[in-house]
């Protein structure tokens, strides 16, 4: 995707690296690109220099223009995708058992650009898969979504067109229940996290085909050798040094891009903005967050605060009261917090590697902040997160996984590993995963002082709505290849992969095995993902099931939804190098 600057815009001093992350108090849309067919609304920017929420659109019939904006936030005046002007896009907010109908306009000069309802059961021609479920939406064309609500919750929306979701097409999407929900709250809050890069995404995609590492500043140093070597012993360090070298990988490599290329956003507003969401005190609020970031797993965390979870990707769930939680690109939780004792608090999000943070208030009254805490320390990765247990060495707290470390080619003893991974170019280790780590809080989050929210404390507040046992099962590999930044199911990229085939009205079970030492949030589209528990029980509904390494973890599906579906890692540079499957529900 190419982008123009417009016309008169120079390129200031690069910022300081605090600054970067940080972001500028007032940044977000700051005009209409020239050349744009419809007129754009430029995102309002109050007396304080706090950015406006983004607009809420609640008919039933209404209209999106897709359109260039100018944006800063970082210093830099940069080209961004956005929805009537705005970034993030305009809150639709629907009631269940509605039938809406949305026209959405393409006033992008060169680039089509679609739309898809992220976690919405609906026709395949209403998904908003380009070359899958439509032809996708061209320049100064329009296409009309229609469809029936058959669900409430919180979910999002955002384009499945190139890298147009990095560049600002996305938004909240909250559907009211027909019936009252299971809980009482007295106000609630959008709390949508993001993150923005200057670059071109494209060039971004560039770059990391060409240098992965590049984020990477953390790599292990001789004094940090040293170090193992006296806690350890020279056999150890040595042996743990080996086999990372053989892996051509480092236990610095949580994420592919972090904070030295992203600033992470609440509502399209950086940390210096400040975003602060009123409350009284005593009120029960509820907090609707989504992660619509592209490629950042969030740890959120409210100081002082305890979080009460109720419900996972829009479906209820039975209360879960925990200190933080993790959120993977694509997921939803609604938390149910009751601030009181003090006038403001702080929504602190650190990504995944502790490079960076987005963050918000809330507060009684705009203009308030309370203390941000210290990031946590950086986390390193072990050969036990991968599944690659070496001989005890590594991190506690998993479901008993051990098994010796199996590289590409060398199937670990007892672990099944497709054959089209054997030998192949694109496939640069495997994992001896037998396990979901179900309650295993992940990385960085292990022993921190707080409770952690796991998949295995979630519990749906519904048994399974299906009722019968899998007729058959599917067992898929995640696969890739670090320094290639090549990415797949089975070492297969999505390009020469075959289309999955679901036989309409079928149970069935889909197993997925993370042979990868990256997390990668997998949605299928179309159909609900019901999480088993290790003993293959239902367990949890969700649209987006976090696989982190060294994970084998299993979902049933009902194939209830005729047509062409996409099956993807939602990590979206994952998703464009290959991790992308096809799914046809057939009669």
């Amino acid at each position: 995707m190419k982008h123009r600057l417009p016309h008169g815009t120079g390129t200031p001093a690069l910022p300081s690296r605090r600054h970067f992350v940080q972001g500028l108090a007032a940044g977000g849309v700051v005009a209409g690109l020239a050349g744009v067919a419809t007129p754009l609304r430029a995102r309002a920017v109050d007396h304080h220099g706090l950015a406006a929420a983004p607009r809420v659109l609640a008919h039933e019939r209404l209209e999106l223009a897709i359109g260039e904006s100018a944006v800063n936030f970082t210093g830099r005046t940069r080209p961004a995708i956005t929805v009537n002007g705005s970034l993030p896009a305009p809150i639709l907010r629907w009631r269940e058992g509605q039938t809406v109908d949305i026209l959405v306009r393409n006033t992008l000069a060169h680039h089509p650009s679609s739309i898809h309802w992220h976690g919405i059961l609906l026709p395949a021609n209403m998904d908003g898969v380009p070359g899958m479920s439509f032809n996708g939406i061209a320049p100064g064309q329009a296409y009309r979504y229609r469809f029936t609500l058959r669900q409430s919750g919180t979910y999002w929306y955002h384009s499945h067109s190139m890298f147009q979701e990095q560049a600002g097409l996305y938004g909240a999407l909250i559907i009211d229940p027909a019936t009252p929900p299971p809980y009482a709250f007295d106000r609630e809050h959008v709390v949508l996290l993001s993150d923005w890069t200057d670059l071109d995404p494209g060039a971004l995609f560039r770059r990391m085909k060409k240098l992965a590492e590049h984020d990477n500043y953390y790599k292990r140093t001789l004094p940090d050798f040293l170090r193992d070597v006296r806690s350890e012993g020279w056999s150890a360090a040595l042996a743990d040094r080996g086999m990372w070298g053989r892996m051509r990988m480092t236990p610095t490599d949580i994420s592919d891009v972090n904070a030295h290329t992203y600033t992470y956003l609440i509502n399209g507003t950086a940390p210096a903005g400040n975003w602060t969401g009123l409350f009284r005190s005593g009120e029960k609020v509820l907090l609707r967050f989504i992660n619509g970031s592209a490629m950042t797993y969030f740890d959120v965390r409210i100081p002082g605060l305890k979080l009460t979870v109720v419900a996972a990707d829009g479906q209820y769930i039975h209360p879960v009261s925990i200190d933080e939680f993790r959120i993977a690109p694509a997921e939803t939780f609604d938390v149910l917090v009751e601030p009181s004792g003090q006038d403001a608090y702080t929504i602190f999000c650190q990504d995944m590697g502790r490079t960076g943070f987005a963050a918000g208030t809330l507060a009684v009254r705009h203009g308030l902040q309370a203390p941000r805490p210290a990031q946590d320390p950086r986390p390193l990765l072990t050969m036990a997160d991968m599944g690659h247990d070496m001989g005890g060495h590594g991190t506690g707290g998993h479901e008993g996984h051990g098994a010796q470390a199996a590289h590409a080619g060398h199937t670990a003893a007892g672990v099944h590993h497709p054959a089209s991974e054997h030998r192949n170019p694109l496939v640069d280790m495997q994992s001896s995963a037998t396990d979901p780590r179900l309650h295993d809080p992940g990385i960085g989050l292990r022993g921190n002082g707080r409770g952690v929210l796991t998949y295995g404390a979630m519990h749906s507040l519904f048994d399974d709505p299906d009722g019968r046992e899998p007729g058959r099962e599917i067992e898929l590999h995640l696969t890739g290849h670090m320094e290639k930044f090549a990415w797949s199911f089975d070492g297969i990229p999505f390009a020469g992969a075959e289309p999955l085939r679901l036989n309409y009205g079928e149970r069935m079970r889909i197993v997925l095995v993370n042979d990868t030492m990256m997390q990668h949030p997998i949605h299928l589209h179309g159909v609900w993902s019901d999480v088993e528990d290790a003993q293959g029980r239902f367990q949890l509904r969700k649209h987006t099931v976090d696989m982190p390494p060294g994970t084998r973890r299993s979902y049933r599906v009902r194939a209830d939804a005729l047509g062409r579906w996409a099956f993807h890692c939602h990590l979206m540079y994952h998703m464009e190098a290959g991790m992308m499957r096809e799914v046809r529900i057939e009669e």
